[in-house]
Order: C-alpha cells, then sequence, then structure tokens
C-alpha cells in the first residue's frame, strides 16, 4: 500500500532483494564462500544466454544490470533489470541448466560470485534463505505477468507509463523522491526501454514527447525523472487521455 503522497511504503519480504533479506552474519558467510568481481558496460557480461558451463550465482552488491535476449531477426530485447542486493543465474545454477538470457552491466558492478555447489550448501546449512529467494523467484514471474498484462491491455505509449511507474518504485527502494521527481537509477536508453514494451523507436519517441509534453517526466541522455508518479499511472491505466 502507497502513501497518501503517491510514494510506495518501504520494501516488503517480498519486494527486498535477497541480499538485504539476509541478516549481517549471513552476508558474511556469503562473503566468505564466495570472491567479488567487477564488471562494466561493454565488458564481458555477467552472464551469456545458452552458457551451460557456468556453475556460479552472482549476487549485485552495487551498480545496475540489464537483462536482454535476441528475437530471431537480431533485435537485442530488454527483459528485465537487476540492482543492489538481486541474485543473478541461481536457476540456472540451482537446477543445472543454460543460461536462460544475458545479464550486462548499465554501469560499474560489483558483485559476489559464489559456486552453486557451494550456495546449495548454504541454503540446506541457512534454511531461512529459502524464504528470500523463493520471493525473489516469485518477483520474477510477477514480472512476466505484468508485462503479459500490459501488452494484452495497453497500446505502445501506454505500456511505456507502465514501464516508468514499475522503474519509478523500484528506483524508490533505493532512494528518496527528490523536490525534482524520481530519478529512474537503471541507466537505459529510450531504445531498450521500447524494446522492453515491445514497441518501436519511433513510438517509444512520441511516447516519451507525449509524457514530456504533459509535464510527467523529463528525459536526457539515457537520464529519466519521473515528475509525476501519480499522473504516471493514471496515464498508464487511461486514465489521462491524450
Amino acid at each position: 500500500m502507497g502513501t497518501e503522497t503517491g510514494v510506495p511504503d518501504g520494501p516488503t519480504e517480498r519486494t527486498r532483494s535477497f541480499w538485504d533479506a539476509l541478516n549481517e552474519p549471513e552476508r558474511e558467510t556469503l562473503l566468505e564462500a564466495g570472491r567479488e568481481r567487477d564488471f562494466h558496460p561493454n565488458d564481458e557480461p555477467l552472464c551469456f544466454e545458452g552458457d551451460a558451463s557456468s556453475t556460479n550465482v552472482l549476487i549485485i552488491l552495487s551498480g545496475w544490470a540489464k537483462v536482454t535476449s535476441p528475437t530471431p531477426s537480431g533485435r537485442q530485447v530488454v527483459f528485465a533489470v537487476r540492482g543492489p542486493g538481486d541474485l543473478v543465474g541461481e536457476v540456472s545454477a540451482l537446477f543445472s541448466r543454460p543460461r536462460t538470457a544475458t545479464v550486462e552491466a548499465l554501469d560499474a558492478i560489483r558483485a559476489l560470485t559464489v559456486p552453486a555447489s557451494r550456495f546449495t550448501t548454504l541454503l540446506d546449512d541457512h534454511p531461512r534463505w529459502w524464504w528470500p529467494l523463493t520471493a525473489t523467484i516469485a518477483g520474477r514471474v510477477d514480472e512476466l505477468s505484468n508485462r503479459l498484462r500490459w501488452h494484452a491491455e495497453a497500446d505502445g505509449k501506454r505500456r511505456l507509463a507502465h514501464l516508468l511507474v514499475y522503474l519509478a518504485e523500484l528506483s524508490l527502494r533505493y532512494q528518496k523522491p527528490g523536490s525534482a521527481g524520481i530519478e529512474i537509477l537503471p541507466r537505459l536508453s529510450h531504445t531498450e526501454l521500447g524494446s522492453w514494451v515491445d514497441a518501436s523507436r519511433e513510438t517509444a519517441a512520441r511516447g516519451f514527447h507525449e509524457l514530456r509534453g504533459q509535464g510527467l517526466v523529463a528525459t536526457g541522455w539515457k537520464r529519466i525523472t519521473v515528475l509525476d508518479l501519480q499522473g504516471m499511472r493514471d496515464y498508464a491505466d487511461g486514465v489521462a487521455t491524450p
């Protein structure tokens, strides 16, 4: 439930990241079990789609990453973002499956890599960890369900607005809203955001033009600020008509 200002309440057990759900001794245990690595944009991804040889679970300690996969025509589509505290590659590592997507750094990332065998042993040693792990997987299912609902209910511009609402609420877990609005922390281009909601570059450009014209967003190069979160929700739901 949100506050009267339209800002969501603090993270719940369902929305907190895996890392945030652990206490300090548990985090120390994980740090001792793995090793820290740095990833940067345009360098080696955190993981590759189709890779069946990787057996590590990664936990992002700082920074943001995008989850992508190519279409049959070769177009790269963004499916999700992962930020501080999020798990990467947990399903593939736990169930010995090839990676289902490529995860690339959007900015400088510090990540903890833990061998899958060690991670599963730690889960058995710390049964309480299964709850945040299960909540993480449930959250991924929610992401997919929301994506399908947007596609069924809204045109390209409204799908874009739904996505910006989601990213603004996600960003609020890591910052307080400023007087100038809510800065979207994952730095994605308009083209990447358009691919996320299955909109062409032209549709995404028209969508941002309209949202700026209504005073809902301010934009720059890979920088988006939501100026009116409730107004954006209304637009996405079709309450505010173009």
